[in-house]
């Protein structure tokens, strides 16, 4: 059985906002994030801008750049809480470059953040990055996508 996901999707303003409101239903992205929950959550997910993006991962990483995806995490002990933000020019450039749908890619960066917010981390040694790659991929598998790797 699927945990619990109460979701909320958010969307800033950027150049070509519409079309990704219009990919992101609502119902795709809560699919997506629930194939990775091992237990319940309370996720936002939060698609922005440049300015946003960069804005955040300078005050929370000290990273002066619009990165694709960052997890907040909230807590993780009977409940997932967290917040996803993902920068909608970022992911669909990033699509165009690996010769993704942005749908593929949009996929995989929440299935990497929800992951994220339950503990999963790729920063801390080898293991760590092969462990959560090769989960990525089977999760991205069971929902139709090819390895993003």
């Amino acid at each position: 059985m699927t945990p619990a996901l109460d979701l909320s999707l958010q969307f800033g303003s950027f150049r070509g906002a519409s079309a990704h409101r219009r990919l992101l239903a609502p119902a795709r992205v809560k699919r997506w994030i629930s194939v990775a929950l091992q237990r319940p959550a309370e996720i936002a997910v939060r698609i922005v801008g440049p300015d946003e993006a960069q804005l955040l991962n300078r005050q929370y990483r000290g990273k002066d750049y619009a990165t694709n995806v960052l997890t907040f995490d909230y807590g993780q002990a009977t409940t997932v809480s967290a917040d996803l933000v993902l920068c909608g020019p970022v992911v669909e450039r990033e699509a165009q470059e690996q010769g993704k749908s942005l749908e593929a890619h949009y996929a995989h960066l929440l299935v990497h953040g929800t992951l994220h917010a339950q503990g999963y981390d790729h920063e801390d040694g080898e293991a760590q990055a092969a462990e959560m790659e090769a989960l990525e991929v089977l999760l991205l598998g069971a929902l139709g996508f090819a390895n993003p790797y």
